[in-house]
């Protein structure tokens, strides 16, 4: 497979000599006089090269184009070559030393930047791992102590208990079957590789499709929700969208302990459909928010403090998010609830007004 040919890396070089050029024969014709700082200009431009482009060729390129064109337009004798005097030698010779020293030193730079790239990414990676695990192991244990205990002791437990296990069982099955969903998600985005494919969709459909789900599998739990009366129309996902706001809402509903009241608010911010999921809740600590989107567990005993934990859920959302250009930002105070906010770009809807007037 042939390799791109360095478009970039040319124009770099081209531009860097040209502006070399001119500016030795700008200085010459307001000075009058270059002796010396046609060399100096060159050295510049070599060493711009050497700093934007990829390995060594390019620096040295420039270094004896540059130290040809010194000698052959800007010493004398003027528009000819002269290998005989030290001082064009010199350089030279100094100008390839540059390219060379700055080609090695921005080579050892960018490998140090790809080496710490990947060792975020392996961390990211182990982070994620991690949280799976935890949260899959959570509910599978559940399930497990659940059902081994109506099997041994069957005969012993009353109706209600059965049913009680059981019930514990199917909550646990759907938490994995949402948390299955949102593994596939994770296989679907590559937010830096692969844009997501938009569909325009009306806000309140959205919005009831997500209270229509939710309502099936918390039936207890009310919502107030608050829409613009405008009709909007937001090019997305839906159904990616659906899931993140599904996640939202069930981790105010698993996590905000003492929560008397969840909303569900939509509103436009010039060309922005913003989302606020809001409880009133226990709050989140403030070391949690800073890793709250990453799929980073802070510590095992307060990752197995509650049944199921955040784990990925909520990273998942802030790849979905940003996959569709948008942001998400969580704001919370211990003791008096959480707000997590999203955004995303509306689609403008020409009305009939619009067209008569056109």
């Amino acid at each position: 497979m042939k390799g791109k040919f360095p478009w970039k890396d040319m124009l770099v070089l081209g531009g860097a000599l040209a502006a070399a050029i001119a500016g030795v024969a700008a200085i010459q014709a307001v000075s009058g006089r270059i002796d010396g700082v046609a060399s100096m200009v060159f050295v510049l431009a070599a060493f711009f090269v050497s700093m934007y482009t990829e390995g060594y060729l390019w620096g040295v390129a420039a270094s004896v184009i540059g130290m040809l064109a010194v000698n052959f337009a800007f010493r004398s004798p003027y528009f000819a070559f002269n290998f005989t005097l030290p001082e064009n030698l010199f350089s030279g010779a100094v100008m390839l030393v540059v390219s060379i020293m700055t080609s090695t030193l921005t080579t050892r730079v960018k490998k140090q930047e790809q080496l710490r790239m990947e060792s975020e990414t392996e961390k990211m990676r182990a982070n994620l791992l991690r949280a799976v695990s935890h949260d899959l192991r959570t509910p599978l244990t559940s399930i497990y102590g659940a059902c081994s205990t109506v099997i041994e002791n069957y005969d012993s437990l009353g109706r209600e208990q059965k049913l009680k296990l059981l019930g514990e069982v199917c909550e646990d099955a759907q938490w994995l079957n949402r948390m299955v969903e949102n593994l596939l998600s994770v296989t679907r985005i590559d937010s830096e590789k692969v844009s997501v494919k938009k569909t325009p969709t009306v806000l309140e459909e959205l919005i009831d499709t997500v209270l229509v789900k939710f309502k099936k599998t918390h039936p207890g739990v009310n919502i107030h929700v608050e829409l613009p009366d405008d009709f909007i129309v937001i090019p997305m996902d839906s159904m990616l969208i659906r899931q993140v706001l599904t996640n939202l809402l069930e981790n105010a509903v698993l996590h905000a302990e003492g929560m008397t009241k969840l909303t569900l608010r939509v509103f436009t911010l010039g060309n922005r459909a913003v989302f606020e999921v809001a409880d009133n809740g226990c709050g989140i600590p403030k070391e949690r928010l800073r890793t709250l989107f990453t799929g980073t567990l802070p510590s095992e005993g307060e990752a197995d403090s509650g049944k199921h934990g955040m784990g990925i859920g909520l990273s998942v959302c802030a790849a979905i998010i940003k996959a569709h250009g948008g942001e998400i930002k969580a704001e919370s105070k211990p003791g008096e609830g959480t707000t997590i906010r999203f955004w995303l770009e509306t689609e403008e809807i020409e009305t009939e007004e619009t067209e008569d007037e056109q």
